[in-house]
């Protein structure tokens, strides 16, 4: 198979995208320059499910070629990605890349022809194929899924010092230490321990995302987890489940499960064998419920910004960070049979406290920019969020006492070192009251456009960042792109720009909920390289996938299934899943005028030269 190809390679010749029209591989196509008149070529292509083909060097078949009808001096052509065997033979799946310098005169234009050899695998092996290799755009997402991971884990082993878990440890060691009839025995029962932890608390929200999978489609699992994430019934409840924990973590009152539900669990794990280990299993999930429940709502909630695996690898993730100190307790009983709580319980307990009513408001804070109610503007929301925490700084250093705390007469180098790193939080924020960034805090805070004063807006009169104003109205749906950039929130009216100007269009497919869409537009898009590009080189839209804002009748959009669109966001969120493609936030594409997508999608990733050649690569 062949496909012409058109090089330019001019002295400021920066870089150009070439795609193939042949179904067995989509080649596109990039340039370097390495020295005056040398450039290094990259030739990526995308094979076609179920197909392979060989390399430079195949041994069999025909190898991969470029040959130039421009005169050049070429360098040999490297492999950049390394093939898979394959029935004795090395080839490519999925992806496969090679490089190439050559040498031209300044100024000329260079064309040539790329060959290659595709092959239909057997089909047995297409799938296995398929399923281990993948599709390499499938790796836009890794970021934030192991963003998502981290932090379950780290929440996962933060609640063994949870009031409500730490007590749990001697009753652990006190039922391992009744002994197996020998040590392989015990080995197996603590294993086992740990794995029963493990799958009550992954298997429910398993169940639950595979039978709305299988009875309604992709589409209505996504949809399920995006009512669950941004509309205002679901957040404003968790807004209040967090407040009533916070208030019972401060002393107000005791949160615990019916007791009958405990006592059983805890009756049932004094039977002999893997019943009784079960049991006790359930009885640590049970009476750990009141700590651990709204930290794994958050980090479920959270995590369904994502696609259909993301909840349960993060709870899985969860999980096993939480059981893991329980399975080592059970493994080894007689180092911690001592171990002991004390008043220090109590104190992270209020600790626990005051983080959840800061975080609390995250879910209020969804609600209202989802339907635009503007209760939670972002000075608003950082005044609660420096209060709380000066509160928490006060209360380290024993000015501030609840209900079941002891006299502080002496302040440990512990407590100080947690005083000084809150007190040092809370001074960073201020500046935020007046405008400041908060880069660090980007993802939890509402957006800088929902701030009535900025500072840097009166100095001298102007204001920083602004744009000129796109040709449609920038108030029809009462929505903001950051930094001021100029846009659209319409694909139509995008694409209609785009064909007017001769532009491409970025198109940013995001979510007032994303936590990520706001990182990446502090920490990438505020560099001023990115800034001049998206805002001199393209038609910005951006596609909210939760706002739910009704449109006018006009606007509706009927599905292929019969189903009634009336939503700014369903609208746009079936877009991103039917065109696009897409299913999580934030993701990004570049199409060209007619609507082809030139680059992309492109997930989360914080690599600024990494955002800055995805946008060069569709010029």
């Amino acid at each position: 198979m062949r496909n012409r190809l058109l090089l330019a390679a001019a002295a400021l010749f920066a870089s150009v995208a070439v795609f193939a029209q042949e179904p067995s591989v989509t080649w596109k196509v990039a340039s370097k320059e390495v020295s005056e008149g040398t450039y290094e070529l990259t030739f990526t292509g995308k094979i076609e499910d179920g197909k392979h083909i060989y390399g430079v060097n195949p041994g069999i078949g025909n190898p991969v070629e470029v040959e130039y009808t421009t005169p050049v001096t070429a360098g040999p052509l490297q492999e950049v990605t390394k093939p898979t065997k394959y029935k004795d033979d090395l080839v490519f799946f999925g992806k496969a890349v090679f490089s190439q310098e050559v040498t031209v005169e300044s100024g000329k234009t260079v064309e040539g022809a790329i060959t290659w050899q595709a092959c239909t695998e057997d089909p047995a092996d297409a799938a296995a194929h398929q399923t281990a290799i993948g599709d390499p755009e499938d790796a836009k997402d890794r970021g934030g899924l192991w963003a998502l991971i981290i932090e379950a884990i780290l929440w996962g082993f933060a609640m063994l010092l949870t009031p409500c878990v730490f007590p749990m440890i001697p009753m652990t060691v006190s039922f391992f230490l009744k002994g197996s009839e020998n040590a392989h025995q015990g080995r197996f029962k603590a294993f086992m321990y740990g794995l029963f932890i493990v799958l009550l608390y992954t298997v429910p929200i398993s169940v639950i995302i595979g039978l709305t999978r299988l009875l309604g489609g992709e589409t209505v699992t996504a949809d399920i987890f995006n009512w669950l994430a941004t509309h205002w019934l679901p957040n404003l409840i968790f807004f209040l489940v967090f407040m009533v924990f916070a208030a019972s973590f401060f002393g107000a009152f005791e949160i615990v499960l019916p007791s009958s539900w405990q006592n059983k669990s805890d009756a049932n794990s004094s039977k002999k064998g893997l019943a009784g280990v079960f049991f006790m299993a359930l009885t640590l999930v049970l009476v750990s419920f009141s700590c651990t429940g709204p930290i794994v709502g958050s980090v479920l909630i959270k995590s369904t910004q994502g696609e259909f695996w993301t909840p349960m690898v993060t709870m899985l993730a969860f999980s096993v960070a939480f059981a893991l100190p329980f399975t080592i307790f059970a493994l080894f009983p007689q180092l911690l049979k001592k171990m002991k709580s004390g008043s220090w319980l109590n104190s992270v307990k209020v600790v626990m406290g005051f983080v959840e009513v800061a975080f609390g408001f995250k879910f209020l804070s969804v609600a209202d920019q989802t339907y635009h109610w503007g209760l939670l503007d972002r000075e608003v929301y950082l005044a609660i969020w420096i209060v709380v925490f000066a509160l928490l700084g006060f209360y380290l250093l024993g000015k501030i006492r609840f209900t079941h705390d002891e006299p502080v007469e002496k302040i440990g180098v512990t407590r100080l070192a947690l005083a000084i790193a809150v007190f040092s939080f809370v001074v960073y924020m201020v500046p935020g009251m007046f405008g400041a960034p908060l880069k660090a805090l980007s993802g939890y805070l509402p957006p800088i456009s929902t701030q009535d004063f900025i500072i840097a807006n009166y100095a001298e009169g102007q204001v920083a960042g602004t744009a000129s104003a796109p040709s449609a109205d920038p108030n029809r749906y009462g929505l903001h792109i950051a930094h001021n950039l100029p846009g659209y929130f319409t694909l139509e009216e995008g694409l209609a720009a785009s064909k007017a100007s001769g532009k491409p269009v970025f198109v940013d497919v995001t979510g007032h909920g994303c936590t990520n869409c706001r990182e990446m537009e502090a920490r990438v898009w505020s560099d001023p390289e990115v800034l001049r590009r998206l805002r001199d080189n393209f038609e910005i839209v951006a596609l909210y996938t939760d706002d739910k804002q009704k449109l006018p009748e006009s606007e509706w959009f009927t599905t292929p299934a019969g189903k009634t669109l009336k939503t700014l966001g369903s609208v746009n969120s079936y877009i991103a899943r039917t065109r696009f493609e897409v299913n999580a936030q934030p993701n990004y594409l570049i199409l060209s005028p007619e609507g082809e997508v030139l680059a992309g999608p492109r997930g989360y990733n914080l690599s600024i030269p990494g955002f800055i050649q995805f946008l060069d690569s569709a010029l």
